[in-house]
């Protein structure tokens, strides 16, 4: 096997194995109807049903063929966000019907990574590398509204919404090893959330507004590689209370997207198995 494809629940503390494949898979999205995960591989874009026969459905996403693993469903499910750089050898971020279809321009300052949608479904956030500085953004669903809520203080990455949609919470290095913090969504001063060892990446809050989810590195990593052993963290919103739910093999790909039920009580991620040499 090469990616495990799991759902851990919260109460139970317990992981369900969905489903394996020697394939790499990454990045796994809970649809808002709780039916399937979507995940990516080798640039396309994969249904992964919950019920029934457990078999990947390709997704017609027509000319977005390298999408990465950033990508999303919108808060109704009627949209998805994904990020390619077919168009422009550069990434950009386009959203599109959920059954599949053609994709819509909405980034065009570019590279930009996309990484979450506001709750009530009217804007995206995502990492946009701008001169060399990597800093959170908004935007619109036209494209026509980006905002800069960071300015280069390090690297700024990762951003999720809260379920209320007040704050951005994002991972940054301007501390010097990576951590979370968050940012009021309509701009202002960033809070620090974590203070720890480690190297903090891809916070995700829950939909019940209570818990942070957060893929952590050893603290001497300081991009976000696969193949590492990592742990996946939870914690109260303001980083209080933290805990390691548990430790794996994995890194990029395990957590990138946002991977949270519907109810906020279990989220999915992917585990990996090493290459054989």
């Amino acid at each position: 096997m090469r990616s495990s494809v799991e759902i851990f629940d919260i109460s139970s503390r317990k992981t369900e194995v969905v489903w394996q494949t020697e394939a790499l898979f990454e990045a796994p999205n809970w649809s808002p109807d709780g039916s399937c995960l979507l995940l990516n591989s080798e640039g396309r874009l994969y249904r992964l049903p919950l019920s029934g026969p457990r078999e990947p459905e390709l997704l017609d996403t027509g000319f977005a063929v390298t999408c990465n693993n950033d990508h999303g469903f919108s808060p109704d499910g009627k949209l998805l966000a994904v990020s390619d750089k077919c168009e422009f050898s550069k990434t950009a971020i386009y959203i599109l019907d959920a059954e599949g279809g053609t994709p819509r321009l909405i980034t065009r300052d570019l590279p930009s990574y996309f990484h979450g949608w506001a709750p009530d479904g009217e804007r995206i956030t995502y990492c946009g590398i701008r001169n060399d500085q990597f800093d959170i953004y908004t935007n619109n669903l036209q494209g026509t509204d980006e905002k800069r809520l960071t300015s280069g203080e390090g690297r700024n990455d990762g951003p999720d919404y809260s379920a209320d949609g007040k704050w951005i919470y994002f991972n940054s290095s301007r501390s010097g090893r990576m951590q979370i913090w968050r940012v009021p969504a309509n701009g202002g001063h960033a809070e620090r959330i974590t203070d720890s060892p480690y190297g903090d990446w891809f916070p995700h809050p829950s939909p019940r507004g209570d818990k942070l989810l957060v893929l952590s590195y050893d603290g001497d990593v300081f991009d976000h590689p696969r193949d590492l052993d990592v742990r996946i963290r939870l914690m109260d919103l303001d980083g209080t209370h933290a805990e390691v739910l548990f430790e794996l093999f994995g890194g990029q790909g395990t957590l990138n997207s946002p991977s949270w039920s519907p109810g906020g009580d279990r989220f999915a991620f992917v585990r990996y198995f090493p290459t054989l040499p």
